[in-house]
């Protein structure tokens, strides 16, 4: 799809935000990433769900991938906004909200326990695409030194055998976040 100009289908099916993601069931829309994961994980039942069973469990998986949504990424995203000084205190910030995703990873090979669940899925754009965006800025948010448990959730993450085969390569990914960047 387009993004500039929105094309005619992106205005029709997510007439609200009037953005991507889509995805057309049936010819029916169903908007908004987590909305999206959330729906193909009760409409395709076959295998082991990506939230808890338990009604504690589930709130507490959707309140961290809201936060993922919400808070992390809007933060990360404001990091290229800024030179010098102002980029170091965003960048602290944003070590900071890792921290407390860190925190809930303590014990744990991924958020959802043994298995990747709605948090770990949330956080792919964080796996796959920061260390791209740092290598392309010339940034250091992310390290072993800072956050070493959730260097380890990365690894065990991009290493899984269903992640591997799913996610493009990091060469594509590369090709397109320079040229995403090139185009700022």
């Amino acid at each position: 799809e387009s993004l500039s100009p929105k094309s005619p289908e992106i205005l029709k099916y997510n007439p609200v935000h009037k953005k991507l993601p889509i995805l057309l069931h049936n010819g029916k829309p169903v908007v908004e990433s987590l909305v999206i994961v959330e729906y193909i994980d009760e409409t395709w039942t076959s295998g082991s769900s990506i939230l808890p069973a338990d009604p504690l469990g589930k709130s507490n998986a959707r309140f961290w991938a809201k936060f993922i949504d919400d808070k992390l990424m809007p933060a990360i995203m404001n990091i290229r906004r800024y030179q010098g000084e102002e980029q170091v205190k965003a960048i602290d910030e944003v070590v900071e909200l890792f921290k407390l995703l860190e925190n809930e990873l303590k014990g744990k090979k991924f958020f959802g326990g043994d298995t990747i669940g709605l948090v770990d899925i949330t956080a792919n754009f964080i796996a796959l695409w920061l260390g791209i965006h740092q290598e392309i800025m010339g940034i250091q948010v992310v390290s072993k030194e800072k956050l070493p448990i959730f260097c380890k959730w990365i690894d065990e993450y991009l290493n899984s055998s269903i992640i591997k085969q799913s996610l493009p390569s990091r060469d594509e990914l590369s090709a397109a976040l320079l040229s995403y960047h090139k185009s700022l």
